[in-house]
């Protein structure tokens, strides 16, 4: 890949090269991090990407070429995915989600119950709109949350299990028949919301969720490298992902050479299923910054990037989530992104404006419209929540414009 002299792009290199020097001595030196990848862009130009750490325990560095379990960076693809079929005329933003999934049709509001007793449930007191899918405000949960009877009873169900006895319809089917934890509209939660966003591409797009993003976005856009399942022939890219597990440190999660990854799932999820490489999230990111990049209208995404959470609300108010890739305050939340809304509030340099998500091995990307600036990284190791290198990296970008 060709790297643009970053003082030609508004860039001081003394200080892009600090990053990489800081995120060697805090987080690699120490273990704290396996390997991580950083690749920083201005008008789609790549003015730093840097490579640290092994890919495999004893084995090289990781390199342009390595491929990483991005989670819920598959997340604002599938929004796109979605808006794409809104600007051909077949759903709309405001539809409710039962009227392509008939199997939400009066799913009701948990009330009591649970625990082995069955739910008391009460009517939502608006039906759930694809918009309340887009921004996380559909009473959906992920059943990792621990927060009550209704994440225990997704749990109980195992209805998350991308290799286990459910495929998307199941998956609905069977999110049909247990209760929302409030009323669509009334909170903010981080939940299986976009794995249902993407069962509604299957059904309106009558093409299964995989194919779709191969023909539609990855194809479009020259991201060869970014999949559901890793193909056999590059497997040996696949990089080591670990867990943080109190008590005993950082411990393996998924071996690159034996993973979970290299077999492809019955249940294909659009909420975190894919992987990709940094350059490919590049072109992603690229594409957003041109204004859709040929996959939706200008307008489009220009809707997609504002705040929708209701009354302009902030996560810091209405978020009822005990995991989330954003922070609360002064973030906003639009169709599949988190939305910078108050660069004082965040307590981070940025701009207003600025899109970006995370996924939970602790890779993060930004789009700022503002300074034309875009960032993907890498590593791979979960919870994304046990470091803060996403405010680090984030700050120390921002002090290196000139």
């Amino acid at each position: 890949m060709t790297i643009a002299k970053p003082g030609s792009h508004g860039f001081d290199g003394h200080r892009l090269a600090a990053i990489d020097a800081f995120v060697k001595a805090r987080y690699l030196d120490t273990g704290l991090l396996p390997h991580a990848q950083l690749l920083i862009a201005r008008e789609g130009e790549v003015v730093h990407f840097s490579h640290q750490g092994a890919a495999r325990e004893g084995g090289k560095t990781i390199d342009e070429s390595s491929l990483f379990r991005i989670a819920s960076m598959t997340k604002p693809i599938t929004s796109i995915a979605f808006m794409m079929l809104v600007e051909e005329g077949k759903v709309a933003v405001d539809t409710p989600v039962h009227h392509v999934l008939p199997e939400f049709k009066g799913i009701g509001v948990y009330s009591g119950g649970g625990g082995g007793v069955p739910f008391l449930t009460k009517p939502c007191e608006q039906p759930m709109r694809m918009v309340d899918l887009l921004r996380h405000t559909s009473g959906l949960t992920y059943g990792f949350q621990n927060r009550g009877n209704v994440d225990a009873a997704y749990r109980e169900g195992k209805i998350e299990n991308w290799h286990g006895h459910l495929d998307l319809d199941g998956f609905v089917a069977a999110l049909g028949k247990l209760p929302l934890e409030f009323s669509p509209g009334d909170g903010w939660n981080y939940s299986v919301a976009t794995d249902v966003l993407g069962a509604v591409v299957q059904r309106v797009s009558d093409m299964p969720l995989d194919r779709f993003f191969a023909e539609r976005i990855f194809a479009p856009l020259g991201m060869d490298d970014t999949f559901f399942q890793v193909p056999a022939d590059k497997i040996d890219r696949l990089t080591d992902c670990y867990t943080l597990v109190p008590g005993k440190g950082r411990i393996m999660y998924d071996r690159g050479e034996a993973s979970a990854w290299s077999r492809m799932p019955k249940l294909v999820s659009g909420g975190g299923g894919l992987v990709s490489t940094a350059i490919d999230y590049h072109k992603f990111t690229s594409a957003l910054l041109a204004g859709g990049g040929g996959l939706v209208g200008r307008k489009t995404l220009d809707l997609m990037t504002q705040n929708h959470l209701p009354g302009k609300s902030d996560l810091a108010t209405l978020s009822k989530s005990l995991f989330s890739e954003a922070a609360n305050a002064g973030t906003g939340f639009g169709l599949g992104f988190a939305i910078n809304e108050d660069v004082a509030k965040t307590m981070i340099p940025g701009s207003k404006g600025e899109y970006y998500w995370g996924g939970m091995f602790s890779t993060a990307f930004f789009v700022d419209p503002v300074e034309r600036v875009t960032m993907v990284f890498m590593t791979q190791l979960s919870p994304s929540s046990t470091y803060p290198i996403r405010r680090e990296l984030k700050t120390m970008i921002y002090a290196a414009m000139t």
